[in-house]
């Protein structure tokens, strides 16, 4: 069983930044996707922002287009969510997700979220923007 393991959480202003970190347990994993997800008290689950290795493609929800940057480190199988310009509506637990199937509604093209099935999910690390 795959272990994702999610860093880089804490409390900042708004305005600041941090830089979330997703890790693997297998090093050699093969994945189509990872994403990063976010969860706030009482909401829904919500995408974030994705990255598809088999496309070569980020895509990024319209409320963090422009402030969040998603990337990958390939040496140390490290995920990145750089995060700024945080504001108090980012605030959640933020989980970081691998796919390593597509979805059965997968087109060439389309949007990572839809078109992967992720399976290999984090524990969450918790983002608190406030001053």
């Amino acid at each position: 069983q795959v272990q994702v393991v999610e860093s880089g959480g804490g409390l900042v202003e708004p305005g600041g930044s941090l830089r979330l970190s997703c890790t693997p347990s297998v090093s050699t994993m093969d994945y189509y996707a990872v994403a990063w997800f976010r969860q706030a008290p009482g909401k829904e689950r919500e995408s974030v922002s994705c990255l598809d290795i088999w496309e070569l493609k980020t895509d990024y929800a319209d409320s963090v287009k422009g402030r969040f940057t998603i990337s990958k480190d390939n040496a140390k199988m490290t995920v990145y969510l750089q995060m700024n310009s945080l504001k108090p509506g980012d605030t959640g637990t933020y989980y970081c997700a691998f796919a390593i199937s597509r979805s059965m509604r997968w087109s060439y093209g389309g949007s990572c979220w839809p078109n992967y099935e992720y399976e290999y999910w984090g524990r969450g690390t918790q983002v608190t923007v406030s001053s």
